[in-house]
């Protein structure tokens, strides 16, 4: 169904097979890919009287299944209470992270980039403007990167194309002939410059871009302000190297069945509201019938009369298969398949993290490729930018700090600790400090999170203070305070 789906949609054949692949998942996971079928649900009958097959119509129930795991793996990776910190060993560094954080609003940013590259990849851009930071989010549907030969993690360059209406342009200051035809746009970013070009177009004979200088930016970063995500490792949806695999393309075909079982079963329940009136020949009614309740209809003594009801247990039926397929759907992408009724009394955070097991495996591995892959790539460039630019964060001049310094990503927990949690986590991590198996700043380190203590070495140093003076008051002929 999924294929005959995707048939209805309108090929263009002026992109690559890549971009329309891409834009098929796209519509998936916004909600949109029904609206290529001519029909509505309810037009069973054509103007002609002909019977509408069903894959023309577009179901009147739409789960949207898919982009539930995606906003659920990503809330898991991105949300308030799961955005992670990154770590450093200069203090200052790590201060300029979290008002680089905030700032930019990095926070919104990778949520947006976890969306959209779920079909599988997306690119982020970092600009310098007036010596602040700012971080935009592209779809990578048009847009073709290329790495260096030497350096595979290396990106040499990328280029986005893609048709405009004439009109558009016009409204963006562009000089165009033909404001009703439709035009080529492209840009290319490099390790020196972003280039716009002058649009052309698309029908007529075939010209070599013009750079379009008024637009054009020299950066002189001397790398590609860009990084480019790859969502999950294994076999893309679009056929290349570029991509990577979509988090939801297991379920597709099952969300589908789910969506049109249950246009189905709401189709028999107007049904039986409204049951079709059946009269067995030979009726003595003359003239127009009316079905109503207020309305006997008479027959001969040969002839019969009754109603056409779908039976209750044929919606029970559906409504379970359904529910078999969503665990199904669900398990296939590694969904959430808790149900949160069965549980009797709030449960521990370890417990919620085994119940949800699936979905964190998913959140998991997206956390290599949007954290140690995205967010410390963003990290990194800043740092070389910095190097060449005087930047501003946070109101403050940042001081230039060397772009090969050894950045990692601190998580918090799956789920917040309940109060067993934190009196385990207390118990172990003392007896591992006492025993002088971890140190005592790894183990305020283990429970920074938990406790919201940004800086450690302060801690540590309060801490010490603390016991100082703990020490200091239990000393023989100390004076007792009130």
């Amino acid at each position: 169904m999924f294929d005959t789906i995707a048939a209805a949609i309108p090929r263009d054949p002026a992109y690559a097979g890549r971009t329309r692949r891409l834009d098929i998942l796209r519509r998936v996971l916004d909600g949109t890919l029904y609206d290529a079928l001519p029909y509505a649900f309810a037009d069973e009958r054509g103007a002609g009287g002909e019977y509408i097959p069903l894959r023309q119509r577009a179901p009147s129930v739409r789960t949207n299944l898919c982009r539930i795991v995606v906003d659920d793996s990503v809330a898991l990776l991105f949300s308030e209470g799961h955005f992670p910190t990154i770590d450093a060993p200069d203090k200052a560094l790590r201060a300029l992270f979290v008002e680089l954080a905030k700032e930019t609003r990095l926070n919104a940013v990778m949520i947006d980039a976890a969306l959209r590259g779920a079909v599988g990849s997306v690119a982020i851009l970092m600009r310098v403007l007036r010596g602040r930071v700012f971080f935009s989010v592209l779809e990578s549907l048009h847009l073709r990167p290329v790495w260096e030969a030497d350096a595979p993690d290396t990106l040499a360059s990328v280029t986005e194309r893609y048709k405009v209406p004439g009109a558009v342009l016009v409204e963006q200051g562009y000089d165009i002939a033909d404001p009703a035809g439709e035009y080529w746009f492209m840009r290319r970013w490099d390790d020196t410059a972003e280039t716009w070009f002058l649009p052309t177009p698309v029908h007529g004979p075939a010209m070599a871009p013009e750079i379009d200088t008024a637009r054009s930016v020299r950066h002189g970063l001397g790398f590609v302000p860009i990084v480019w995500v790859k969502n999950l490792p294994g076999p893309s949806a679009s056929g290349e190297d570029i991509d990577g695999a979509c988090t939801f393309r297991a379920a597709i075909e099952t969300m589908i069945e789910i969506d049109y079982q249950l246009s189905q079963a709401g189709r028999g329940l107007k049904y039986s509201s409204d049951p079709t009136l059946l009269i067995k020949e030979p009726a003595a009614s003359d003239g127009e019938i009316i079905k109503s309740p207020g309305s006997a209809l008479v027959v001969s003594e040969k002839g019969d009369a009754k109603l056409l009801e779908i039976g209750g247990t044929a919606a029970a039926a559906v409504i379970d298969y359904v529910r078999f397929l969503r665990e199904m759907a669900l398990e296939a992408v590694h969904g959430n398949r808790a149900d949160a009724s069965r549980l009797s009394a709030p449960a521990s955070g370890r417990a919620l993290e085994m119940m949800n097991q699936g979905l964190i495996w998913l959140a998991d591995n997206l956390r290599i490729s949007y954290g140690e892959g995205a967010l410390l790539g963003l990290a990194r460039m800043v740092l070389r930018a910095g190097a060449i630019y005087p930047l501003r964060i946070g109101g403050h001049a940042v001081p230039v700090f060397d772009p090969a310094t050894r950045l990692t990503l601190k998580w918090p927990r799956w789920y917040p600790a309940s109060a067993s949690d934190r009196l385990a986590d207390a118990q172990a991590l003392s007896t591992l400090a006492a025993a002088g198996q971890i140190s005592r700043e790894s183990a305020v380190k283990a429970i920074a999170d938990t406790y919201d203590i940004e800086d450690v070495p302060a801690e540590l140093r309060q801490i010490a203070g603390d016991e100082e003076k703990l020490g200091d008051d239990e000393r023989p002929g100390a004076e007792e305070k009130p």
